[in-house]
């Protein structure tokens, strides 16, 4: 199974109206380049501003999961990036011509078929995923909602709801993989409490409520105006309550919808960690406040994850390359050949080694009683890590050398001493094309990032002699 980026093939446009505005709202899906992630853009506003489906920019989560950056506002986003997330969909541009997605029928089922239809592509880019390793958990103090997050070998997500009311009681649902979302998940449409009902309806803020686009839980006795009010908002003549406590507006899907609805919730919000997750979801009285909250908090780990991340090698195995196979490569020579091994190579990437002795030339000078490998020394390392990458490529790669072009972004993190091992992998950021190696590259020692540098080189044929 692929690991590379997907986005969709074709634009695809559908209409409907927004559940508590009532306006009428069109939403265009587009293609997105690679590393794009999702993103929402409010084309009825001046300058089109993006808004990308980030955590960070959750303000609230109140009748929905309601995002806003710089005074821009999306609301209500849920349904819409549940729909994304389960079609395996990366990158996505989502157009929208007012605050919020069209409400449609209340689930993701409209969206899901809408981006069938646009067609899933595959672009040239590594996926990235979040592989749980350990349990993570948030728990809501006030409410006694709360979400674990555990290992699992793919995506998989539990919901137990129990609103401690009769007339809807105690629910559970899960989902095993993402492929099972469009026929057991997708079509779970929201759902409201008379009692929530009864104050949106005084507030004014249900007036997409016309679209029959929400159930409606029965926990109450319904006064004569109250019914006045449900005939209006649902725009029926006649309006009675089942026998199982549901206002006849809508017939379920499932007897555990509401319980089908709060899974596609949580897929939705935790789109907004901004990286796939493998691991499994069990949320216990799940709502958009704690989906959000956990979704920050796991947001933040991955960020902090990412900052201190050192890949694992395993030296005792024997080299793909040792010295002798690397100056075969390589035009260096010592005192200047900074690399002993070369561990793992392919057409993207290049893993190499170096053990830091006290026998090392530069150390006589760099410096006297406080020995320091010079900086600009490892980015040479790195470079001709990525040498042997891109002279790997042609036949002949004792005929070339190679020269830098640029360097970006060079930081580095700690000191590297005398008796340190260091690990260099260095990874393309564009193909290799006339000769030129773009790549972004890491160097390690003691478990920690020492070094990083974004490194452009270009091999040149040898002058003859």
């Amino acid at each position: 199974m692929s690991n590379n980026q997907k986005t969709i093939k074709n634009e695809v446009t559908l209409s409907g109206v927004g559940l508590h505005t009532g306006n009428k709202v069109t939403m265009t899906f587009k293609p997105a380049p690679v590393n794009n992630g999702y993103v929402f853009k409010r084309i009825d506003l001046e300058g089109e501003p993006i808004i990308e489906a980030s955590a960070e920019y959750v303000i609230n989560t109140q009748r929905g999961t309601n995002l806003e950056k710089r005074g821009v506002v999306i609301n209500t986003s849920e349904h819409v990036l549940a729909a994304v997330v389960a079609l395996d969909i990366d990158n996505i541009i989502i157009e929208v011509n007012a605050p919020e997605p069209p409400i449609m029928d209340g689930s993701s089922k409209h969206f899901v078929e809408a981006l069938e239809e646009a067609g899933i592509e595959e672009q040239n880019a590594k996926r990235e995923e979040y592989v749980v390793k350990e349990i993570i958990s948030f728990k809501d103090e006030e409410t006694g909602s709360e979400i674990i997050l555990m290992p699992s070998d793919e995506y998989q997500i539990t919901t137990m709801v129990d609103f401690g009311t009769k007339v809807l009681g105690t629910q559970n649902a899960t989902l095993n993989s993402l492929s099972e979302f469009k026929t057991e998940i997708s079509d779970a449409r929201t759902f409201s409490f008379l009692h929530e009902l009864e104050m949106l309806l005084d507030h004014n803020l249900i007036k997409g409520g016309d679209l029959n686009n929400a159930i409606v839980y029965v926990d109450k006795e319904i006064s004569e105006a109250t019914m006045v009010k449900l005939k209006e908002a649902f725009n029926k003549e006649n309006l009675t309550v089942k026998p199982n406590g549901i206002l006849d507006n809508l017939t379920l899907r499932w007897a555990n919808e509401a319980a089908r609805h709060k899974l596609l919730d949580v897929i939705g919000d935790l789109a907004l960690v901004g990286t796939r997750i493998k691991g499994k979801v069990i949320a216990n009285k799940p709502g958009h406040l704690v989906n959000t909250l956990f979704a920050k908090k796991l947001q933040k780990i991955i960020k902090l994850e990412k900052r201190n991340y050192v890949p694992k090698f395993d030296l005792n195995q024997p080299p793909l390359m040792d010295i002798h196979q690397i100056m075969n490569i390589l035009p260096h020579r010592p005192p200047f050949l900074l690399i002993d091994r070369i561990i793992e190579l392919s057409d993207t990437h290049v893993v190499g080694m170096k053990n830091v002795t006290m026998n090392e030339e530069f150390f006589v000078g760099h410096f006297p009683g406080a020995p320091v490998m010079p900086g600009v020394l490892q980015v040479e390392a790195m470079a001709q890590c990525g040498g042997v990458l891109v002279l790997s490529t042609v036949p002949d790669p004792e005929n070339y050398l190679t020269y830098f072009m640029k360097m970006d972004n060079v930081k580095f993190k700690q000191k590297v001493l005398p008796g340190d091992t260091l690990i260099f992998k260095a990874e393309l950021i564009t193909p290799i094309r006339r000769g030129i190696c773009h790549m972004q590259s890491y160097g390690y020692a003691n478990g920690k990032l020492v070094v990083e540098a974004e490194l452009m080189a270009q091999i040149a044929k040898k002058p003859k002699e």
